[in-house]
């Protein structure tokens, strides 16, 4: 029996809900609109901001303000000790623990029943369905999907409420029916130790018959690698011989491509990107031969954005943005995350339908001499740079140096390479020119050297990046080192430990 074509005929609908996205995605995000106001009316929140008159989006901008995690954290953190009907109606459960950009070392994402099966899983159901739609010799479903979690614990020890990764929630309230289809087992999955963790996910899943891979980069990396230690294999193909896609998401892709293309080098894989965080999940690649992802517009998630050149400036919806600008993204969710800056910025590559590529963070990036750098700038001169070198970059962070003791002011970088570039210097002067080619204002001030110097780049130690998160108890899971930085203190620490 082909499960997959069985999956491919319950999907059908979805695939033809899907192409409405072409032509109606105004309509579709106004249908969003009207359906979350009228969810919450009744909410504290609701009632305070007027939704129950709120018909159009015009009301609901005038009525309800721009808010970051600051502005909600006290509304959050009454529905974390179990009080109902406060952003989101009824009692919310679980909470996605991220990391974030905010001024606490934590944020706790309200993920209501409704947003967990509307938003989240449904985003899930999504990727799959144009996997398929773009891949009709797919069997993924006659296999398992080794699907990587994070982990959990009890939220003030209330009774059934948890707090934790996303996927860790996503894991413990799945349909028992999908663990038919997926490696490791739930008890795996959850453990908190990523080292115990991660060995045992990989001795569950060897002898499987993996068909697909889901998860962030880095850590299904890790996790891939000690497969192959484990079973002595060359490449991956050679362990799981029927494996056709990776679904990969939380941190951006290029840095990793090439050791991915080394480990699998099976001419039949492909790799999906998806944008899933836990706030939401928000979009999915759904062109093989275009970076860019589609924005879901009809999972209960109402999108807004404000240009990043002015974050002051109020949000416009999304039939009013432009292609090839910066934006800053504003969303409402079945959640209760409302006119919510989730700190992500993107640029539309296309309106009609509306696709994007992630640009980067509202607070990740340098701007410390008017340079401008952002997240898509390093990324894009990192695979340059590689390119050119023939070097391999697992992992790295960026910031200014604003003075030293010779009154020089530059970029330093500290990288980890799984393959080192045999020149680091030629490395180093082929970054900085091609940063100097995607940004027009870092070539501005990097002109005769005059307000900035030559990057510099200080080569970390193996696993430094790894024994950074585990020294915060962040090894594993979602979380992640920042790209770039206007401060220095992560970048120090990190220098500090490169020994």
């Amino acid at each position: 029996m082909n499960l997959t074509n069985i999956a491919r005929f319950i999907f059908k609908q979805r695939m033809q809900e899907l192409e409405r996205h072409l032509n109606e995605g105004e309509a579709l995000q106004r249908k969003v609109l009207a359906h979350l106001l009228e969810c919450a009316k009744d909410t504290e929140y609701g009632r305070k901001h007027l939704f129950d008159a709120t018909k159009d989006y015009c009301y609901f901008a005038k009525n309800v303000p721009v808010n970051t995690y600051e502005e909600l954290k006290g509304d959050i953190d009454r529905m974390r000790q179990g009080e109902r009907d406060v952003l989101w109606p009824g009692r919310v459960k679980w909470f996605a623990k991220s990391s974030g950009t905010t001024n606490d070392k934590s944020k706790f994402i309200p993920v209501s029943p409704e947003g967990l099966k509307r938003n989240h899983y449904q985003g899930g159901t999504d990727v799959v369905v144009l996997y398929l739609r773009n891949n009709p010799q797919s069997r993924m479903f006659d296999g398992r999907g080794l699907i990587l979690g994070g982990s959990h614990t009890p939220n003030y020890n209330l009774p059934d409420s948890l707090v934790g990764d996303l996927s860790a929630i996503l894991i413990e309230n799945i349909n028992p029916l999908v663990n038919l289809f997926r490696v490791p087992s739930k008890q795996t999955a959850l453990l908190s130790d990523f080292e115990v963790k991660r060995d045992r996910i990989a001795r569950e899943a060897m002898n499987k018959n993996v068909t697909n891979l889901s998860g962030v980069p880095s850590w299904m990396l890790s996790v891939l690698n000690r497969v192959m230690e484990l079973t002595g294999k060359t490449h991956l193909e050679e362990v799981w011989p029927n494996l056709e896609v990776f679904f990969h998401g939380g941190v951006a892709f290029t840095p990793y491509r090439e050791q991915y293309e080394q480990l699998i080098t099976s001419p039949n894989m492909h790799y999906m990107e998806t944008y899933n965080a836990s706030e939401g999940f928000f979009g999915v690649q759904d062109d093989p031969a275009d970076k860019a992802m589609l924005l879901l517009l009809d999972n209960d998630v109402f999108y807004e954005f404000i240009p990043v050149e002015d974050l002051t400036s109020d949000p416009i919806p999304l039939w009013a943005v432009e292609t090839g600008r910066n934006y800053a993204m504003v969303i409402s969710t079945a959640c209760g995350l409302w006119r919510y800056m989730i700190g992500d910025t993107v640029k539309f590559t296309s309106t009609n339908p509306y696709k994007f590529v992630i640009s980067g963070r509202t607070k990740s990036f340098i701007n410390a001499f008017g340079e401008e750098l952002i997240v898509d700038n390093a990324e894009q001169g990192l695979a340059y740079a590689c390119k050119k070198t023939g070097a391999v970059v697992s992992e790295y962070t960026a910031a200014p140096v604003f003075m030293d003791n010779k009154a020089k002011c530059r970029h330093q970088w500290v990288i980890e390479f799984a393959k080192a570039p045999a020149d680091l210097a030629d490395f180093a002067a082929t970054l900085d020119r091609k940063l100097q080619e995607l940004n027009s204002d870092y070539e501005a001030k990097r002109f005769k050297d005059i307000t900035l110097q030559p990057l510099e780049i200080i080569e970390a130690r193996q696993n430094l990046f790894n024994d950074w998160l585990r020294s915060r108890g962040k090894l594993g899971g979602q979380h992640k080192v920042p790209r770039l930085s206007n401060e220095r203190n992560i970048i120090d620490e990190l220098i500090g430990m490169n020994k």
